[in-house]
């Protein structure tokens, strides 16, 4: 067949006698000229480089840091303002989306147009190019129209368009031209090529109309003055890297501008600075505004009827209904789109079943030519022009038609779906933010009394901010499914009827009747997970307390006792967790058999009610669409439970929201609201009404405040505050504070003094407007103009003038509450809090709260982190910070509420001279004291004395002296017994001594640990340094493995290997099960209708394969729970055992929180995550490989077409994986901080609103939701990158299998049966390629858990075993409490220097020996050693005649007894606490509390013994645990006792107690006493003064103080 353009079978062909315009195939030749012209013209520009600088890129990459070109002057018409962006992203000309989706819609009718002139010229007998050769160069036009389109946009070159305008009108008069010669020739809408050329007629129309009006409306082109265009505001700033609003609509769809991140990711971690700010759309500020505005215009629209709140809904769909309704839309679209799938098939299998098909090519070939003859015969009618002219009909009747149709219509679907799901998660997302900033300005709003009267806890608060927000946004994410499905299920439904009539109902109502069941699970699976908390709750309290513990339990051989309590907890625990791993495995397991099921009834019913055979055709077609059915019918279980859980949160939500606010009455500032007028119409990104250098939150923030009410200057007399006849609740109707008159001079120092609990705190707190006013007034009194703006000096850049308007009631107060509170960060930020820092004032203030010392202590200084995530300090650590944060802010006014309470005298006194007298008086600023300290009235220019929630009187001292003689009296006798106290502590060590060697504990250990740490991190970069990059990014792909493995063998081999089988077994009997199907469907396709033998046995066999298959899924779905459950079990067991173990050194340098974190998140993570998303990889990867599989066997050929995609799909899933990584840890770390934020901020409200700072902590808030939301959002975004491109490769997979599939059946004899079978496993391909990426990208991160679990498995356990047998130790050893010390040296760890040097020492039976020395001589090292706590290296220590080195470490600790110096009780019972082991008799445990001064008050408690002890002992005092101890050590009857430090944290009267019970109680045996006050040991019979690990004196008290320049007698001298 000779090519040729207008074909060789007539001789009319070429002629034109007619006129030129009347011979088809002039005409079409006509219509190539524009597509000619336009590749002539942009060619050179797009490739050679014209003028411009132009990209030829489909989508663009995005460069960030690009300065538009200046070219106005040029004359080319380029408008760009001098501002960076990212100038491949501003998308400049209006029209620009529906442009694109012209050029896509005229792309497939060219398609369309190419396909039918192909299909045409194969019914005609010679080659007719002119039929698909101009339809193919339009392509190419079309493709290059929208190439160069997109380069002139982004490098900004209008005056290009010109060529794209002619070629518009060239293209729209051709084809014009062409469909009137049609109509001439009575072609008429019968014919497809008539179709055709009218859409393409309206579409060149309708993109030369796009482009006039691009022209016209922006001046491009024939203008000398285009339009000047700013680009948008978050283009302008680089910071914005998230760039799915501005870019191209085809890079919108693939998410292409994500390529950038995703590569970028294997060359160094995403990090928050990686991924920029959100735009400004998308920002929680900008979502807040909007939400507001909706709730507020309910609020002014709506009458609401009496008690029916403002609905969130209803604001909601006002604020988000939009987006939530193209969502929607787009997924109508891809579910309809969907069903093109299995029809697609239906028409393949059935046109293959009706072709003749032969054995040979060539007999292939001759049938081929009798069908083109016999189609000519058939279509001497449907030709015009000399050609042939197809109907639809016909076309869509042509396979590869049919194939490619379907390959078109998949990607369709997939980037519909992606693009649903999408909009719907950026929605959610908003409104996350929103509902965020909503809470936050709420809370700042709150009524202290709400918080205080338990109204509002701190835990419903972190429950709206964690759970009920995510909840109401996860009801975003799948508020489309709530109307898709139905309609989905009901189209599916019509199609199975259509194909399979009765039965297909049958077989829906199997679906529709297990549906419940699928719920029933659901509900029983939420309800198993919840009481998997509350047990794993439990279990954390007690290894909590374990942890906490650890030491005593060390010391008294107690840590399998406690152990087994958690193990216990544990059992209850997995328990609960089997219940929850069967209900998921039945989930799995219905979501794997109920398809089965309902299509082995479907087609059983067919033949049973149908007299015809069952076709390839439509048993194929029916099982995909069952597929389809499927996912739907089970979503909605979950769909439903998750729109009851958003209404019970939104409900929660608005009870919150219409809680009691703060009064607002003239002296308290409603500072917390953020005015919406001036964001009204704020949307999206057309941000007029925001100036650029100011930051959004200065000038979105305009707060509405009421006139404030001065006092004249001449009524005030300097006073600050004025409160008269005042009356103040705290909301319970209680009236706690009554005829209140007083004032608070200017620039004075007033102390506020009374008996506990009357009123002093709420006396300020009144003051501040925390509390609700009955009666009365407070004036505050306008202060010097220079301090009005303090706040805004120092937060200028974020807090803009603004604030100089509103005219605010009073300033900024300095307030040191009563309860220290202290932010989750660095010590010099919680001091500064918010301001400027200056040197010397920091200074200053640090030296006046005496924390230098303190800050000498903590490992980075002053620049440490404390609270949740950092160091815990102590009472008065915390007090001091909270009083410094007081003195270093610049304000005329401080408040401090009692600020010596966890003070010892020295720093108190040493506060009040340099704090408060010198550094705030001097500095003439007014202060509030209330304090107990009555020593300190003498400094006070003013008293106001309280009792009972009165005023008894105010004045000056001398006032009292002369009018209130008997308070004054009773002020003395108290100074004096105040100074006594004085003295008293004078002695020994104080507290603050304590504080901060306990703070040198902690961190001793923990340096040493941080050094190596640091060591090894310096050689770890040298290493890294020298290494290339390649091996880094090696290590961020490479899957954990050895986890992996070290996971799957905590399992068990033998369920390993069951997982294995079941899973191989099972998938081969799917693939079974429809290959049979295709045998029994195709065996009437070869032969004469089958008898109804035949028909039996084929339906047996498949109803007997079907059932076990349905047995098999059963079994994997078990097998998968039951070896996670396994694992779960024994990894925590090892887990709990080597903790228990370890060294005490370990938890003194390891984190509490690191170790619990592994019990914790880590262990959850283990037990509840890592089985199913294990499930779903093996069954993605079985799936897809099955369906490779079947498609290699039905279609050889298909194995070339698998190599580009192996090689694409590797690629994907290597550069996802590590970015997915990265996003998700990224996700995971901005969580906490916003959290506890919003903890932080709830507890520490009054502070925060007495210093005014509530915008500062608004913008803090506002910062770290925007963190959170844009891990969040790039999360989703990389989601939809893997997501759409394996959808692509899926639809390359359909589109290759169909085809392979047709040639095949041309040339050889392929059954229509396994055409079927291959093209519906290539159909699940689709479905499942992006969850086999998916969820190895999630189970690497959940693999990390079992890393961090197995780092501690690998960690030295002590060694309990000695060389002594436990036989061999007598019964009663130590009976007689001798200890002779030789030479002893010891250390904490190898690498460490030795605590100890050659000590020796002989203790005498029943001899009180005392050991004293200063902080860090060896005194407690020495205590240790004893119990072999601690690495004897050297010498040795032999109690009544055996080595304790040799002794079992269990024997050896449990028959000696120590009282610490902090006393630990355990939550439990007073029995459990004191013999735990229980071996005692009752009778016994009372002796043990009487002796220890207990016994009357345990017998007081309810329950006695039973008497149930709070987590750490916090039903008791300080004293009274120390008692506990005593009794304790008592109860265990030793020979031996020590006492490490034990009266170091207790009052003198339990310390006389102590000392009298161990000269009596203890006056058989011998006593060890690590002493802190020296004269605790004056009475010992033998002393030990110990200085850097040696002793220096040994000898009898007497003898030692005779010894006048001893170390011990200048101990006792400056005791005294």
């Amino acid at each position: 067949m000779a090519l040729s353009f207008c074909g060789n079978d007539t001789t009319t062909a070429y002629n034109v006698d007619d006129g030129v315009l009347n011979n088809g195939c002039f005409v079409d030749a006509l219509n190539l000229v524009p597509h000619v012209f336009l590749l002539f013209i942009t060619f050179p520009i797009l490739f050679i480089g014209g003028a411009p600088r132009i990209h030829s890129t489909h989508a663009p990459l995005t460069t960030p840091q690009c300065r538009m070109p200046q070219d106005s002057r040029n004359g080319w018409g380029s408008q760009s303002s001098k501002v960076q962006i990212h100038h491949n992203t501003w998308l400049h000309f209006p029209g620009h989306s529906f442009r694109w989706i012209l050029t896509f819609i005229l792309l497939f009718v060219l398609v369309c147009e190419i396909a039918e002139g192909m299909v045409s010229d194969r019914k005609m007998n010679t080659r007719h190019l002119h039929l698909f050769m101009p339809a193919t160069m339009g392509f190419i036009a079309a493709t290059t129209s929208i190439v160069y389109y997109h380069n002139i946009e982004t490098s900004n070159f209008p005056k290009l368009l010109l060529a794209l305008f002619i070629y518009w009108v060239l293209a729209f008069i051709t084809k014009s031209i062409k469909l009137v010669k049609y109509c001439d020739h009575g072609v008429n809408m019968s014919q497809l090529r008539f179709c055709i050329t009218l859409m393409l007629v309206f579409l060149y129309g309708s993109l030369m109309a796009v482009e006039i009006n691009v022209i016209i409306f922006r001046k491009y082109v024939f203008f000398n003055n285009p339009k000047k265009v700013k680009p948008p505001e978050d283009l302008q700033d680089l910071g914005v890297r998230f760039l799915q609003p501005f870019v191209n609509l085809l890079s919108k769809a693939t998410y292409w501008w994500m390529n950038t991140l995703i590569i970028s990711a294997h060359k160094r971690p995403i990090d928050l600075k990686t991924i920029g700010k959100l735009p400004i759309a998308t920002r929680a500020l900008t979502n807040y505004m909007l939400l507001k505005e909706a709730y507020e215009e309910q609020k002014k629209n709506e009458c609401l009827p009496e008690g029916r709140p403002l609905s969130i809904w209803r604001s909601m769909y006002r604020a988000y209904g939009r987006p939530i309704l193209l969502s929607s839309t787009f997924r109508y679209l891809a579910d309809l789109l969907g069903f093109a799938g299995p029809l697609c098939i239906y028409k393949i299998v059935d046109h293959l079943s009706k072709t003749p098909n032969s054995n040979s090519t060539v007999n292939g070939t001759i049938n081929i030519m009798e069908e083109a003859v016999f189609a000519e015969n058939q279509s001497d009618k449907v030709k015009f022009l000399g050609v042939y002219f197809l109907s639809s009909k016909e076309f869509l009747e042509n396979a590869y038609v049919l194939a490619v149709l379907l390959f078109l219509a998949l990607i369709l679907q997939r980037t519909f779906l992606q693009a649903s799901y999408y909009v719907a998660i950026e929605t959610g997302i908003n409104l996350r933010g929103a509902l965020l900033a909503m809470i936050y300005n709420k809370i700042l709003c709150l009524s202290t009394s709400n918080m205080s009267m338990g109204e509002m806890t701190l835990g419903q608060i972190n429950n709206l901010v964690a759970i009920e927000t995510n909840q109401l946004m996860w009801f975003l994410f799948l508020c489309p499914n709530l109307w898709a499905m139905p309609v989905q299920i009901i189209m599916g439904v019509i199609l199975l009827y259509y194909m399979l009539g009765i039965s297909a109902l049958i077989g829906a109502s199997v679906i529709a009747l297990l549906a419940p069941l699928q719920y029933f699970i659901a509900t029983k699976l939420a309800d198993a997970q919840k009481s998997t908390l509350d047990y794993s709750t439990e279990r954390l309290k007690n290894t909590n307390e374990i942890l906490k513990g650890i030491k005593l339990l060390k010391l008294y051989a107690w840590e399998h006792i406690f152990c087994n309590n958690v193990e216990k907890t544990r059992m209850q625990e997995l328990t609960s967790l089997k219940s929850f791993a069967l209900y998921t495995s039945l989930s799995m397991f219905m979501n794997a058999a109920i398809p089965i099921a309902a299509v082995l009834v479907t087609f059983v019913a067919y033949t049973h009610f149908n007299s015809s055979d069952l076709s390839s055709a439509v048993a194929f077609a029916s099982l995909s669409l069952f597929n389809i059915l499927v996912t739907p019918l089970f979503l909605l279980s979950t769909v439903v439970r998750f729109t009851v859980k958003a209404l019970v949160s939104e409900q929660k939500l608005n009870e919150f929201l219409t809680s009691d606010e703060i009064s607002n009455d003239g002296f308290r500032s409603g500072e917390t609201s953020l005015n919406v007028e001036t964001c009204k119409k704020h949307s999206g990104v057309h941000t007029k009404a925001f100036h650029r250098r100011q930051a959004l939150k200065g000038q979105l923030e305009g707060y509405e405040q009421p006139q404030r009410r001065y006092i004249q200057s001449r009524e005030t007399e300097d006073v600050l505050v004025k409160v008269t006849n005042g009356s103040f609740s705290w909301g319970s109707g209680v009236v706690t504070l009554s005829d209140i008159s007083i004032r608070i001079p200017t620039g004075q120092l007033t102390m506020i003094v009374g008996q506990v609990g009357c009123g002093k705190s709420s006396l300020l707190l009144a003051t501040l407007g925390e509390m609700l006013k009955v009666s009365g007034n407070v004036h505050w009194s306008k202060e010097p103009e220079n301090e009005v703006n303090q706040e805004t000096s120092w937060s200028a850049h974020e807090i803009e003038p603004v604030l100089e308007a509103t005219g605010r009631t009073r300033n900024s107060v300095a307030y040191s509450a009563q309860k220290p509170w202290l932010l989750n960060t660095t010590v010099e930020e919680n001091i500064t809090f918010g301001s400027p820092f200056i040197k010397q004032r920091y200074k200053a203030v640090i030296d006046a709260c005496s924390l230098q010392p303190d800050i000498d202590l903590l490992p980075f200084g002053d620049q440490t982190e404390i609270g949740e995530r950092g160091i815990n300090l102590s009472g008065g650590q915390r007090q001091r910070i909270s009083v410094a944060r007081a003195l270093y802010q610049d304000t005329s006014t401080v408040f401090l509420d009692d600020p010596f309470s966890a003070l010892d005298i020295h720093l108190s006194d040493h506060l009040m001279q340099e704090g408060i007298l010198k550094f705030l008086r001097e500095d003439k600023r007014t202060i509030a004291l209330v304090t107990h300290k009555l020593q300190y009235l003498t400094h006070a220019d003013w008293i106001i004395a309280m009792k009972d929630g009165t005023i008894i009187r105010e004045g000056t001292l001398k006032d009292f002296q002369h009018h209130d003689v008997e308070l004054y009296e009773q002020w003395k006798t108290l100074m004096n017994r105040q100074d006594q106290e004085f003295e008293k502590e004078t002695e020994g060590e104080s507290q603050t001594i304590l504080e901060r060697k306990t703070l040198r504990r902690a961190m001793y250990s923990r340096e040493a640990k941080a050094q190596m740490d640091d060591e090894d991190e310096e050689e770890d970069e040298e290493d890294d340094e020298e290494d290339n990059m390649s091996t880094v990014m090696r290590l961020r792909t490479k899957m954990p493995w050895r986890a992996f493995w070290r996971y799957l063998t905590s399992g068990g081999f033998l369920l390993l290997f069951l997982l294995i089988i079941s899973k191989l077994l099972k998938h081969s009997v799917m693939v079974a099960i429809d290959f049979w199907l295709a045998k029994w469907t195709s065996v009437h396709m070869s032969q004469p209708p089958s008898d109804k033998a035949e028909q039996n046995c084929y339906k047996m066999w498949y109803s007997i394969l079907c059932s076990v298959g349905i047995m098999l899924c059963l079994i994997t779905s078990l097998t998968v729970e039951w070896m996670g459950l396994t694992a779960a079990k024994n990894l925590h067991r090892n887990l709990l055992n080597k903790i228990i173990l370890a060294p005490v050194r370990f938890f003194d340098s390891t984190p509490l929180g690191q170790i619990l974190n592994r019990f914790s998140a880590d262990t959850n993570i283990i037990d509840q995550h890592i089985p199913p998303t294990l499930e779903s990889l093996t069954r993605s990867i079985f799936l897809c490989l099955s369906a490779i599989g079947v498609l290699s066997y039905v279609t050889p050929i298909f194995l070339v077409a698998l190599l580009p995609f192996g090689v694409a799909f590797y690629f994907i899933q290597k550069y996802f994986r590590v970015a997915s990584k990265d996003l998700q840890e990224l996700d995971d770390s901005t969580q906490l901080p916003l959290l506890c934020h919003f903890s932080e901020t709830a507890e520490g409200l009054t502070t925060i609103r007495a210093f005014r700072h509530e915008s500062r902590f608004k913008q803090r808030m506002l910062e770290l939701t925007d963190a959170n939301n844009i891990a969040y959002l790039f999360l989703s975004a990389a989601n939809r990158w893997l997501e759409v491109r394996t959808d692509y490769l899926g639809a390359y997979i359909v589109l290759t299998a169909a085809l392979a599939s047709i040639m095949y059946s041309s040339y050889y004899s392929l059954s229509s049966g396994l055409v079927g079978f291959g093209l519906t496993y290539a159909l699940t391909v689709c479905n499942y390629l992006n969850w086999v990426v998916r969820n190895l990208a999630d189970l690497e991160v959940q693999m990390g858990a079992v890393k961090k679990v197995n780092s501690f498995l690998n960690i030295e356990s002590e060694n309990y075993e000695g060389t002594m047998d436990p036989s061999q130790v007598p019964e009663d050893w130590p009976q007689q409490g001798e200890i002779k010390i030789q030479d002893l040296c010891v250390r904490y760890d190898p690498s460490l220097k030795p605590v100890l040097k050659h000590v020796k020492a002989y203790i005498t039976p029943g001899q009180k020996v005392g050991i004293c020395g200063r902080t860090g001589s060896g005194k407690s090292s020495l205590s240790l050693a004893f119990f072999r706590m601690v690495d004897i290296f050297e010498g040795k220590i032999v109690i009544d005649g055996i080595d304790i080195s040799k002794l079992p470490l269990h024997t050896l600790r449990s028959r000696l007894s120590i009282i610490l110096q902090d006393p630990v009780l355990f939550s439990g019972s007073i029995r459990f606490n004191l013999d735990p082991e229980c071996k005692c008799t009752d009778d016994r445990l009372w002796e043990a509390l009487e002796i220890a001064q207990l016994k009357n008050m345990v017998k007081s408690l309810p329950g006695g013994l039973n008497a149930m002890v709070t987590e750490g002992g916090e039903n008791f005092s300080v004293g009274q645990r120390q008692l506990f101890s005593l009794a304790r050590a008592f109860v265990r009857k030793s020979s031996i006792l020590i006492m490490d430090e034990a009266t170091a944290s207790i009052d003198m009267a339990t310390e006389s107690i102590l000392q009298k019970v161990v000269m009596t109680a203890f006056a058989d045996r011998t006593v060890v006493t690590i002493a802190h006050r020296v004269h605790t040991i004056l009475t010992a019979d033998l002393v030990i003064v110990m200085k850097r690990g040696n002793i220096l004196e040994y000898d009898k008290p007497e003898s030692l103080l005779a010894h006048e320049g001893g170390i011990f007698a200048s101990f006792v001298k400056a005791d005294m």
